[in-house]
């Protein structure tokens, strides 16, 4: 069940585009429910934003979220994982060069930032950015404007920009690793997303819409997991957070021989158990139920409430469409009257 923000969300496109963005936020937890919320409020606006929180919490997701619910959502949103790139090539990829700037650079290329222009520059991992290309992003946040390697004439952009990290970056202030000044610019709106640690209420629900996803995706048919697989789900650690969570029910639907979900080995091996809310027996199939409601009525919501033929929602279910029409029914799910 995907969380709205806000019960006053807006609807129409842009509130619509949001809501697709962040289709793979699931949950109830009063954490993500803030981080929704937040989004709600900033994506109307051009502010810079920076998100922080532990690796594998969805940090891209809130950032493609944010430009979909905003003015740019027309625009391009070009991702940048500043810690993905060797340090010799960081400037280039970022900012671009004219022609001859160095060996093999044989015609000019335009860098990501100029490829945002118009639209919104998401830079994960922003903690690893060199010293000497936080003075160049400092200067398109605070002109507007960019100087290409190799270049003598600064280049305008029109760019908003969303950063990212799991690092302490006031702490990186302190030691000197980081510009206090770049900080203040990208810590106009901080937005926290939570460790799935904090929010264990809403593994039963993110660990069906996965099982769901992957069951599709392997050909498989996972109809329930049981109670005692949801309660140690929940009281796991999680050091890896979604994306850990992902690879084992990934794994666990490979193995599963039936349609119940068969827990697989931790890859990671089980840490030390958390205070978790108690998993009742019925809690399981209920859950399974509801993500299969959810996820139905969203994919006839992308269809227009066509069932069968080319384009329905059959199809994108790979779904005989008699078989869908019975789901349908057996969820309660109608088309609405207009």
């Amino acid at each position: 069940m995907v969380v709205e923000a806000a019960p006053a969300r807006s609807s129409g496109p842009a509130a619509h585009a949001e809501r697709e963005a962040l289709s793979g936020i699931i949950g109830e937890s009063a954490p993500i429910r803030r981080v929704l919320e937040q989004v709600a409020q900033v994506s109307g606006t051009d502010v810079t934003v920076l998100i922080r929180g532990e690796t594998g919490t969805g940090k891209e997701l809130i950032a493609r979220g944010i430009h979909a619910g905003s003015p740019r959502r027309d625009g391009p949103l070009i991702a940048v994982n500043c810690g993905a790139i060797a340090s010799s090539l960081v400037e280039s990829e970022l900012f671009g060069h004219e022609k001859g700037a160095f060996t093999g650079a044989v015609a000019r290329k335009p860098g990501q930032i100029e490829l945002a222009d118009g639209g919104t520059l998401f830079l994960d991992e922003i903690g690893d950015l060199a010293p000497p290309l936080q003075v160049k992003l400092l200067r398109v946040l605070q002109e507007g404007e960019f100087l290409p390697v190799g270049g003598t004439v600064p280049r305008r952009v029109n760019v908003r920009v969303i950063a990212a990290t799991h690092r302490d970056l006031p702490a990186m202030v302190q030691r000197g690793d980081f510009r206090q000044d770049l900080y203040y610019r990208l810590n106009v709106f901080p937005i926290h997303v939570p460790a799935l640690r904090d929010r264990t209420e809403d593994i039963p629900r993110l660990a069906a819409h996965l099982a769901q996803r992957y069951a599709t995706r392997h050909g498989k048919t996972i109809s329930a997991i049981p109670a005692e697989v949801l309660t140690r789900l929940v009281r796991h650690q999680w050091p890896g957070n979604i994306r850990e969570l992902a690879n084992l029910m990934e794994r666990s639907v490979i193995v599963s021989r039936d349609t119940t979900l068969q827990l697989a080995e931790w890859a990671t091996g089980q840490n030390p158990p958390v205070a978790a809310p108690t998993v009742t027996p019925t809690q399981a199939p209920r859950v399974m139920l509801d993500v299969e409601r959810e996820h139905i009525r969203r994919t006839l919501e992308r269809c227009r409430w066509k069932v069968s033929g080319p384009g329905g929602a059959a199809e994108a279910l790979g779904l005989k469409a008699t078989t869908l029409e019975a789901r349908m029914k057996r969820l309660g799910l109608e088309r609405p009257r207009s």
